[in-house]
């Protein structure tokens, strides 16, 4: 294989900078890295985010723990904070050359790429390739070992057979961060060794809190900010504190607020850790008006809110799902339905095989339901699904939803999910609303059903294991999320489009196509005839795919 010196690449040179270098270095790789090939790379919304933050996204920032400086700087594709970056996280890549001390890897072979980094971290959440590494949106790219192996000891690189299509493969990555929206555990007890924070308002009961900690397991300290006393059968240390003000922000892991007031618990939410859990005992009070509500932390932080309107912290507890699966019965309501990733939660939910459940596709955009109804409508009749779709600006629904799996990071779409819901309701912020937004939350409504949300982000090497499987077993046709083909030319005008929604399903771009521009799949029978011959009922294919590819490679 010969590699050339420069290549053509999409790099993020600053917020909403976006440009097509074609003449970024390839890099030579050093000892314990390996250079690819690129053969495909899915555009993704999360590429959007990345783009509008830049630097302030918390996946562009340093790694500050997991693996040492000096490796670091040893690698050209670690761009952190302002450092120009390349996107593109959803790929297949084909072995191009090692560097001294690489033996497991051999040119030639093909690989699916997992690009969550999650033992190496940042100051808020965790690396990831296509942010403070370089990605997939240019024809070369390097990795080092050091970097794509877990503490465990598991390479983030998975093989793949020569059988199924670069598209195919691509998007498992997608399809992998929707399955781990629904199959992510959460915790049910106070979390082993950690840091409570206690504070009231309102008189706390000493029977509550022995209650809690006698069912659900204690912390390893107590901080202490109430009139009450706290009680010697707590069995742990107690720090008392007079200010909420004097502590530190995302320093607790369980917060246990007993009170009904706005202003305390905003403040309060702000000093809930990484995947802590503020429980809110109400004490028959109420806050009386919407509460400024961090929501984008619920994703990128992993924080949890529960709560009850009675005195018992135990009750808010007994909330807390233990995955965040759909469950029998649940009337879905899946926001923002026709955009890519949100078909992809219509069609998962529609195939999933849990008894019962309704599945509502709803979007403001007509066109895009349309384009999901000719795939989603078929595979809800053969598996007995109700499916309905409707557009919010058109028409009201009164439908209470069990399930709500929000696509658009828009806080306004979390407040109406609240209003919507039924008693007992998920809510699922998929969306990736930055971790710094704040939307106000009727928070007395959120208590008073029990509701709950939740949030994950990227997606485990187990989920890409698990969809890989499916995806060459034949149970999953990844390939009908594509909407549109592209070569890097086109990459820069397929980030906009999804930045307009002006495409449905998901773009492929496809290094190899030089001078190939974005091209949706209806276009093909004009532009492309021999690719779009290959269609199948106007989706994409693998024999689509190679007749593209034979165009341009030869």
């Amino acid at each position: 294989m010969t590699i050339p010196q420069t290549q053509c690449a999409v790099q993020l040179v600053g917020p909403d900078e976006l440009v097509l270098n074609e003449s970024k270095e390839v890099f030579e790789p050093g000892p314990f890295q390996i250079l690819a090939k690129v053969e495909a790379v899915g555009l993704c919304f999360s590429d959007l985010k990345l783009l509008k933050q830049f630097a302030g996204h918390v996946r562009k920032s340093e790694v500050v723990t997991g693996i040492e400086r000096e490796v670091l700087a040893e690698i050209p594709s670690y761009v952190p904070d302002d450092a120009p970056t390349v996107p593109g996280h959803e790929t297949v890549v084909r072995i191009a050359a090692v560097g001294e001390g690489i033996e497991d890897f051999k040119v030639g072979q093909r690989y699916l790429v997992q690009t969550d980094y999650r033992w190496l971290k940042t100051a808020t959440i965790n690396a990831a390739f296509g942010y403070n590494f370089e990605g997939a949106l240019q024809e070369y790219v390097l990795m080092d070992k050091r970097v794509i192996t877990s503490s465990e000891g598991e390479s983030m690189l998975l093989p793949v057979s020569e059988e199924l299509s670069r598209s195919a493969i691509a998007l498992i990555e997608p399809w992998a961060c929707v399955e781990d929206a629904y199959v992510s555990t959460e915790r049910t007890r106070i979390k082993e060794a950690g840091r409570t924070l206690v504070a009231s308002d309102a008189e706390i009961p000493e029977e509550g809190l022995t209650h809690l900690f006698e069912r659900y397991g204690k912390p390893d300290s107590i901080t202490w900010i109430s009139h009450s006393q706290p009680s010697a059968q707590f069995g742990v240390q107690i720090e008392k504190v007079n200010e909420i003000s004097s502590l530190k922000d995302a320093g607790f892991d369980d917060i246990v607020y007993f009170g009904s007031d706005a202003e305390t618990v905003e403040t309060l939410l702000g000093k809930v850790a990484l995947n802590g859990i503020l429980n809110v005992v109400q004490c028959g009070g109420r806050f009386g008006r919407k509460i400024v509500t961090m929501v984008g932390r619920v994703h990128y932080g992993g924080i949890r809110i529960i709560g009850t309107t009675g005195s018992d912290p135990a009750e808010s507890m007994e909330i807390i799902p233990p995955t965040d699966e759909i469950r029998p019965g649940d009337k879905i309501n899946v926001i923002g339905a026709g955009g890519p990733m949100g078909m992809m939660h219509v069609i998962r939910n529609i195939c999933q095989g849990v008894d019962g459940v309704s599945v509502y596709a709803s979007d403001v955009d007509d066109n895009r339901i349309e384009t999901l109804s000719r795939i989603a409508a078929p595979l809800a009749q053969k598996n007995a699904v109700k499916y309905e779709t409707f557009n919010p600006t058109k028409q009201e629904t009164s439908e209470k939803f069990d399930y709500a799996a929000i696509m658009a990071p828009i806080p306004a779409l979390v407040a109406a999910s609240v209003h919507d819901a039924a008693e007992n309701g998920l809510i699922n912020i998929f969306a990736g609303i930055p971790a710094t937004v704040s939307g106000e939350i009727d928070l007395d409504a959120y208590i008073e059903k029990r509701l709950y949300f939740i949030g994950t982000s990227g997606s485990t090497l187990e989920d890409m294991k698990r969809m890989l499987e499916k995806t060459e077993s034949g149970r999953l046709d990844t390939n009908v999320s594509v909407a549109a083909v592209s070569g890097l030319d086109g990459a820069v005008e397929g980030i906009r489009a999804v930045e307009n929604r002006r495409i449905a399903g998901k773009i492929i771009v496809y290094p190899a196509c030089k001078g190939l521009g974005l091209t949706r799949l209806e276009q093909l029978n004009e532009k492309l005839p021999e690719v779009g011959a290959k269609l199948k009922n106007g989706l994409w294919t693998n024999a689509a795919e190679k007749a593209l590819l034979a165009m341009y490679e030869g």
